[in-house]
């Protein structure tokens, strides 16, 4: 969770290298993300920026800003297809194309996560206990991960697999449905592992 605006930098940076996206001096500005030509990283830098904003910036005079990019934010969600909630994503977020993704604010995702369209993260009828999943998870188009359960580290979910038990231990290829483990995953060819890239 951004708890600083040099963390706010550091999963800005994170984000950019594991979604291959080349540095620009707009990254940090509101150009980039008003007059977006890249939309989709345009939506991960104003997902980043929107935690900034909730998590650290207080007061009176930061209210307008707060609005700003709350608004933007949803507009961008909207056009996308989006409904993915702020402080969830670890750094080292990879949104592969834009369609339908919903992700429940209670799951909790590590870092270097690459998620596809048409990909439903969340709870069972009226509970509010979401997934967990791991770091350097890859998750593949049109896969369903819900309930209480706990995916482990380097592990590939396979396009529409639905997985409602847990995996914990990783390093798997989990797919089907229901979902089970259907190999070893070479997680490397899947995703960029930033974090490890950048360092902190």
């Amino acid at each position: 969770m951004i708890s600083s605006y040099k963390e706010y930098c550091y999963y800005i940076e994170c984000d950019r290298i594991a979604s291959k996206r080349t540095r620009s001096f707009f990254d940090h500005t509101f150009i980039s993300l008003f007059l977006p030509t890249d939309l989709i990283w345009a939506f991960q830098k104003l997902l980043r920026l929107h935690e900034y904003h909730l998590n650290c910036k207080r007061g009176f005079l930061s209210l307008f800003t707060k609005y700003l990019v709350h608004y933007r934010f949803r507009v961008l969600s909207v056009r996308l297809g989006y409904t993915i909630p702020p402080n969830v994503f670890g750094p080292g977020l990879s949104i592969a194309h834009r369609g339908t993704i919903v992700i429940n604010g209670n799951a909790r995702i590590g870092s270097n996560c690459r998620i596809h369209i048409d990909v439903n993260i969340g709870a069972v009828g009226k509970s509010s206990q979401a997934p967990t999943i791991g770091n350097n998870v890859y998750i593949g188009p049109g896969a369903k991960i819900f309930g209480d359960i706990k995916i482990g580290n380097n592990t590939l979910i396979g396009a529409n697999a639905v997985v409602n038990k847990s995996f914990e231990e990783g390093n798997v290829v989990i797919g089907g449905v229901p979902a089970k483990v259907i190999g070893v995953p070479k997680v490397d060819d899947h995703l960029i592992r930033a974090t490890e890239i950048i360092g902190k």
